[in-house]
């Protein structure tokens, strides 16, 4: 445990997390990671379709700095906000930022 919440050790190397799981490094986030963080989440395996949200979301907090609004992931990568919540249990803020290494998004509760 670190000073700031919860670690794991990933192929050798200590991803820090909040309290609440985020990770507290985003730079270190890479497939091995999220594949953890996701199992952590109750997602035993992921599918292409998990992928293509991770990476989506990723993607976008490379560019803005914040993560997407639900519904541009919705309309982007033609998925229902029920599927989401299918796919990830704790939902698009809690579930698939956690797994795609953002740290904790504003307005997340």
């Amino acid at each position: 445990m670190s000073e700031h919440g919860q670690s794991i050790v990933v192929d050798g190397t200590l991803i820090e997390l909040d309290p609440e799981g985020f990770m507290l490094r985003p730079e270190l986030w890479n497939d091995l990671v999220a594949a953890e963080i996701a199992r952590q989440e109750g997602v035993e395996q992921m599918t292409d379709r998990h992928w293509g949200i991770v990476r989506f979301i990723r993607e976008y907090w490379k560019h803005h700095d914040l993560a997407p609004p639900v519904r541009l992931i919705c309309k982007e990568l033609g998925v229902s906000v029920r599927e989401i919540y299918r796919l990830f249990a704790s939902g698009p803020a809690r579930g698939a930022c956690r797994v795609a290494g953002l740290p904790k998004p504003d307005g997340c509760v």
